[in-house]
């Protein structure tokens, strides 16, 4: 018996290392064929390999980060040596790493003097002194456990998201250069106290989430939804940052410096391209363009406005 001939049409596989079960929506359906006029032969179908549109990175630079915080703070501890400096110590049965008094530093931490000696953010220092480091450094310290234990927490569940999806490149350099914003901002507003922590470099993590959703928003579903539970979760952050003792600048900073690298880093090819670029060869596919215009618009305008903000400052 001949075989039967397969209806012509287009087949496309759709491949995600993220997985999904049924109703993930990974898979597009063949393209009825429409009527044409008599004679006109139909054109052959387009055949394509497969799609790897959302692959998956290993992530290690996030817990890298972790990590390097929590040395820097173990560090800071062993440096402070309350038993030596301070007659009374929260938890003196830990020695050296035992912490400053409540009423000196209610987050259990170390002094705001070994925190200036340590590198945190001190503008006199930095005008003065010429000690420009301290802006990088002091996105590296914390305050205290507390500080240092919602910061990490917070790094893991934003970082990592972003890290597989985009890689450790991209994402390391937003995390330094949106703490760097941060800095530079906290430096301008509040210049007679020091500031210590990764809040900057977190809140430009989250502003990145939120440009990514807008530059990229024509490949996503449920994105309503998903702008308003990303705005809800930034407003709830920069509202703690009205409490005393949060350097809400820093935040500030951050996020918007975050927010104008993630048009310039998470910008993402548009489908109808990377189902062109995997067509296979023989076939000729429609000239599809890499980018929309509205995320070409966005990308120049948002790296201009950083260049701008580093100058002016």
């Amino acid at each position: 018996m001949a075989a039967r001939e397969s209806p012509p049409g287009i087949q496309i596989k759709v491949s995600s290392k993220g997985g999904g079960g049924s109703g993930s929506g990974n898979t597009v359906h063949p393209v009825e064929e429409m009527d044409r006029p008599e004679g006109v032969s139909a054109p052959p179908p387009a055949v394509y390999g497969e799609i790897k549109h959302s692959k998956k990175w290993v992530t290690w630079l996030i817990p890298c980060f972790v990590v390097a915080n929590i040395a820097m703070f173990v560090i800071t501890m062993y440096v402070n040596n309350c038993p030596k400096n301070s007659v009374s110590c929260v938890a003196r049965f830990l020695g050296r790493f035992s912490f400053q008094p409540f009423k000196e530093n209610p987050l259990l931490g170390p002094s705001s003097v070994t925190l200036q000696k340590m590198g945190a953010l001190d503008v006199s220092k930095v005008v003065d002194k010429h000690q420009g480091w301290r802006l990088i450094t002091c996105n590296w310290l914390h305050g205290g456990v507390f500080h240092i234990l919602a910061n990490m927490l917070s790094l893991l569940v934003i970082g990592i998201r972003l890290e597989q999806e985009f890689g450790f490149i991209r994402v390391g350099l937003l995390y330094i250069i949106s703490g760097f914003g941060g800095s530079l901002l906290s430096a301008l507003f509040i210049q007679s106290n020091i500031s210590v922590g990764a809040s900057g470099a977190l809140f430009g993590l989250l502003g990145s989430m939120l440009s990514e959703l807008i530059t990229n928003w024509t490949i996503y579903t449920n994105k309503i939804a998903a702008f308003l539970t990303l705005v809800v979760i930034i407003a709830i952050n920069l509202a703690v940052g009205i409490l005393p003792h949060v350097d809400n600048f820093a935040h500030i900073g951050g996020f918007i410096s975050g927010f104008l690298l993630g048009f310039v880093f998470l910008i993402r090819p548009q489908f109808g391209w990377v189902e062109q670029r995997y067509a296979l060869s023989g076939y000729s596919a429609l000239s599809r363009r890499k980018f929309k215009t509205y995320q070409c618009i966005l990308w120049i305008v948002s790296l201009v406005l950083v260049i701008v903000g580093v100058d002016c400052s």
